[in-house]
């Protein structure tokens, strides 16, 4: 058989390389073994109590050691499945740094015992932490290879090579997710240097490919994809995978557009511990697989050829097994993380954005005249990328143009609602331009640009519409930080629009802030005029954390909330609440669009011997215990309104908080005011009788006022 040429990790594409020797092909045995001897200690352990989940790479090795003898640990990037333990081993993960992931070690580099085996990531080699939601990969990567894209047009060079290319992995089944063919589409569209291995071993659990797969076979559908270098290859075959990923990443270094390979495996052992493939596996089917599996038809080749002698397998074999056992020694030895790490990570251990630093409330710059919350959003965000060219803005219609050529010839779109009129005309389309229609897609790549030290600002168009990103959001950009142990972060600023009393019907006027705000390690914002929109997205832009910023349509353009521009270095911290009114009788904690009518309902009473106190929360998560507290102890009568749904809203947290901490100052109980339980009408009459009006405020106050 022919040699093959293995790149130098160190060269560029087309440099000289090195020859594939007889010994790097015994060490591609050798770790393709120590990967099938981990994944069968893991599975002793198991059986033994010592750990407490598997799932195995076997069947693999052949393609994912090869992957890792082309691709180059800490200066490519990879985001894993669980199946792809021989490329990490081959990247530089050690057996031990495993069995730490596999018993939950503090010690374990990819979590810190925070996230089950398997589930790869490494800082040190740019092994991106992998989370458990099937295909939720795809974007992350493609939006990790867009950030070399908007480096090169930057001219930003710190944390990028001049030809590294981004792997993604995946099983057959995830590509049937929508996800799989957003990226695609993004990756082919703009030509980014992303790398797919589809590691195709016939079964997602019980699933057969062709149940999954129209025609069975997933290249055959992805090949009419622009800019798309496609290949199949017998993944058993460690010198064809060699071949085909060496084209396949060569095409990406040079930057020709996207690859994929479709590497045909096995999987000789069930999907999990907790699956059983003799349930619908026949076992002539079993016995097929067996007779492809690299790890045993490998090293018969190696002494066929005259690489090895059987003497040196043998001696491989020992090794590898004394390997695996000083691993599990070690593993086994290593303490748990404590209790007391649990909220490490949670958010930014480093930037508090509740603290002073980002309180400059007191001593604003007001210039020019009073204007809209979309003026001073639009201004806000002007300040911050003249402040930080790592600033993106992106979304559906947040560009003035698309096509470029038109600038200085239409007045420019800007989103919907104007809000970023005007940014691509002075920072250009490399900072700020459209997305695909797709909500999951600008997420998502807002993850892989942050997690490469891009500053994403970008918008959902409109909150009923953003459920198509809540994998994204919450399974992957809420959890970055504390499932990688503070490894990787994704400070990511999500703006969306929200809210009624616009005549919007059910789809245009909805309010779920508490689906967030449920989210640990997600900050909450919320602002009820212009001023308070601006000083709290500075914070948003600035802080370290992802941040989903709620903007209410219906406050974009009122006469009542405007604000001069307060300077370029306005800031409101998060959790810190704002006295709108002041009262002696009765609190009232709110936020958004409710703020005012509750204000107007105050100002009415207040001629009936009344006063309220009003209190608008502007962040959510956090919110301002202390200064609600304060307030229902002086006045021991509160009431909590919001505009989403009464049952199982945010109020009801506020309302919960209140009765555990100030139960003692209450003289009456902790009321609420909110929306009917039902969807919002678009007839006036029906959307005035289901949103919060000043009228039920008003009877609120005189009601509790009777206690």
């Amino acid at each position: 058989m022919a040699t093959r040429t293995l790149p130098d990790r160190k060269s560029s594409a087309g440099a000289p390389s090195a020859r594939l020797t007889p010994e790097q092909l015994v060490a591609a045995y050798r770790n393709m073994l120590l990967s099938r001897r981990l994944d069968d200690k893991e599975v002793q352990l198991k059986g033994q109590n010592k750990i407490f989940f598997q799932i195995s790479g076997a069947g693999h090795e052949a393609v994912l050691t090869a992957a890792g003898m082309i691709f180059k640990p800490a200066y490519d990037w990879f985001y894993t499945y669980y199946r792809d333990r021989a490329l990490c081993l081959s990247l530089g993960v050690t057996p031990a740094e495993m069995l730490y992931e596999a018993v939950g070690a503090a010690i374990d580099p990819a979590s810190g015992g925070r996230q089950m085996p398997s589930h790869w990531g490494h800082k040190a080699y740019n092994i991106v932490s992998a989370s458990s939601p099937t295909g939720t990969q795809f974007l992350q990567g493609v939006g990790s290879a867009e950030a070399t894209l908007r480096a090169k047009l930057l001219n930003i060079t710190e944390g990028f090579e001049q030809d590294e290319v981004v792997f993604i992995s995946t099983g057959e089944g995830q590509t049937s997710e929508g996800e799989f063919w957003e990226s695609l589409n993004t990756a082919s569209n703009l030509k980014l240097p992303a790398v797919y291995l589809v590691e195709d071993n016939g079964y997602a659990i019980s699933v057969p490919v062709e149940v999954n797969t129209t025609g069975g076979s997933i290249s055959k559908l992805v090949r009419s994809f622009p800019n798309l270098f496609v290949e199949e290859v017998d993944g058993c075959d460690l010198l064809a995978s060699y071949d085909a990923l060496d084209r396949a990443v060569d095409f990406a270094r040079q930057r020709k557009g996207p690859a994929l390979v479709h590497a045909r495996v096995i999987r000789p052992y069930s999907h999990s511990l907790s699956d059983d493939e003799k349930l619908y596996r026949p076992p002539a089917e079993r016995e097929a697989d067996a007779a492809r599996d690299p790890v045993t038809q490998f090293p018969k080749w190696l002494v066929s050829e005259g690489h090895a002698t059987e003497d040196e397998i043998k001696a491989i074999q020992k090794e590898v097994d004394s390997a695996v056992l000083a691993a599990t020694d070690d593993a086994l030895a290593q303490p748990q993380p404590g209790a007391d790490t649990v909220y490490f990570g949670v958010y930014s251990p480093d930037v508090d954005p509740t603290s002073e630093q980002f309180d400059t409330e007191d001593d604003p710059q007001f210039s020019g005249e009073p204007t809209t919350m979309v003026d001073l959003l639009n201004a806000c965000m002007k300040d911050e990328m003249r402040r930080d060219e790592k600033i993106l803005v992106f979304g559906q219609d947040v560009a003035d143009v698309s096509r470029e050529e038109y600038l200085g010839k239409v007045k420019g779109k800007g989103g919907v609602f104007k809000v970023t009129w005007g940014l691509q005309k002075e920072f250009g389309g490399a900072r700020v331009y459209n997305s695909p229609l797709a909500e999951a897609n600008i997420v998502g790549r807002a993850i892989g640009l942050a997690i490469r030290g891009f500053k994403p600002v970008v918008e959902v168009q409109f909150f009923d519409y953003i459920w198509t990103a809540y994998m994204q959001l919450r399974d992957e950009l809420a959890t970055m930080r504390w499932r990688s142990n503070n490894n990787f972060s994704a400070p990511v600023v999500v703006r969306t629009t929200y809210g009624g009393y616009i005549r919007g019907a059910i789809y245009h006027s909805q309010t779920g802030a508490t689906l967030f705000t449920h989210c640990p390690g997600l900050r909450v914002v919320c602002p009820a005029t212009a001023l308070d929109a601006n000083g709290l997205l500075r914070t948003a832009i600035r802080c370290d954390d992802p941040v989903i910023f709620l903007e209410h349509k219906h406050l974009y353009r009122q006469i009542y909330n405007k604000s001069a521009y307060p300077g370029a270095n306005f800031m409101i911290p998060f959790g810190k609440a704002r006295v709108v009114r002041e009262g002696t009788d009765v609190t009232l904690v709110t936020y958004g669009a409710t703020v005012q009518r509750a204000l107007a309902a105050a100002n009415a009473v207040a001629e009936n011997g009344i006063s309220v106190e009003v209190i608008d929360l502007r962040t959510l998560s956090p919110w301002d215990r202390d200064a609600v507290f304060d307030s229902v102890k002086k006045n021991s009568r509160v009431i909590v309104a919001y505009e989403d749904s009464l049952s199982w809203g945010f109020g009801a947290e506020i309302a919960a908080a209140i009765a555990d901490e100030c139960f003692a100052w209450l003289d009456a109980p902790v009321k609420r005011i909110a929306s009917s339980d039902t969807f919002v009408g678009y007839a006036p009459r029906l959307e005035d009788a289901i949103l919060p009006q000043v009228d039920d405020f008003k009877r609120a106050y005189e009601e509790i006022m009777k206690f």
